[in-house]
């Protein structure tokens, strides 16, 4: 009954956790009644009042791939993709028996290619589109000299000496829904050097409002942009998340990347049923 519909009004479901960032997992392969799964995520995404967790993923048939992940984030928006979310699919996938590795599943942002090995998932994330290595915008009650880069989902990367003291909950909301990047808004990245290959990052997320432990979209979108502006040396780039530290490879052709892989560990955390009586009307 793990990951499928349950009976007696259960729904069965799997939480997983990619580097902190974690997802309650639904398999929809075999069919799921119709629901409002953004109220859905609004309402078991509640931390310490039901499951809690950054997202929910659905899985379901796709007559494209091997299956269709949906993602629907805590706020009830539903996201292009998600990196870590992507990771997480996979070895569901895999775990389940719906699909063998290497795969490829439907997302908003296109066909994502995958493969699983052991408790490692690694995904082939589409080609970064829309570089803009020269934004100034204010936030907060000062300027920003920011990075633009969309990784399935948009990202704004705002570099920094200074990580630790960064406040990331302000100046990443103000960011976020900064007119220059309206009406979807965007992810904001705030990153720094490690080393030559390695760069450390905190992110804001959009769609969570929040920062959050990890981000698989915004670990692609920091090294991309490290490398291309010239603060990072080329891949493969090692990005360091308060929740781990990610593995990011790609091929640099003059300003642009393609063969993007994002690559790390996921664990799977319990599994379990929510009753639908426990649902908010």
């Amino acid at each position: 009954m793990d990951g499928k519909q349950g009976s007696g009004g259960r729904i069965a479901f799997t939480k997983m956790a990619g580097h902190g960032n974690d997802f309650i997992m639904i398999d929809g392969t075999d069919g799921l009644p119709d629901r409002d799964w953004s109220a859905f995520a609004v309402d078991v995404c509640r931390r310490r009042q039901s499951v809690g967790a950054d997202g929910v993923i659905v899985i379901a048939p796709s007559e494209r791939a091997d299956f269709t992940m949906r993602i629907v984030n805590a706020d009830g928006s539903e996201a292009e993709m998600c990196g870590n979310g992507a990771r997480c699919a996979a070895l569901f996938a895999v775990r389940k028996g719906i699909v063998g590795t290497p795969m490829h599943f439907e997302t908003q942002a296109g066909i994502i290619e995958a493969c699983v090995k052991g408790s490692h998932a690694a995904v082939k994330l589409t080609d970064p589109a829309e570089f803009d290595p020269h934004i100034t915008i204010s936030a907060c009650g000062r300027r920003y000299e920011v990075v633009h880069v969309n990784t399935g989902v948009p990202h704004t990367i705002v570099f920094t000496e200074r990580l630790k003291d960064t406040p990331v909950e302000s100046v990443g909301r103000d960011i976020r829904n900064h007119p220059r990047f309206e009406p979807a808004g965007t992810n904001v990245d705030f990153v720094a050097s490690a080393g030559p290959h390695r760069v450390a990052v905190r992110t804001y997320e959009r769609g969570v409002e929040a920062e959050t432990m990890a981000c698989g979209t915004g670990a692609v979108a920091a090294a991309v942009a490290s490398v291309l502006t010239g603060r990072c040396g080329g891949p493969p780039v090692k990005v360091e998340m308060p929740g781990g530290t990610l593995s990011v490879s790609f091929v640099v052709s003059g300003k642009a990347c393609r063969d993007v892989w994002l690559s790390g560990p996921v664990v799977t955390v319990y599994t379990g049923d929510i009753y639908e009586e426990e649902l908010s009307e």
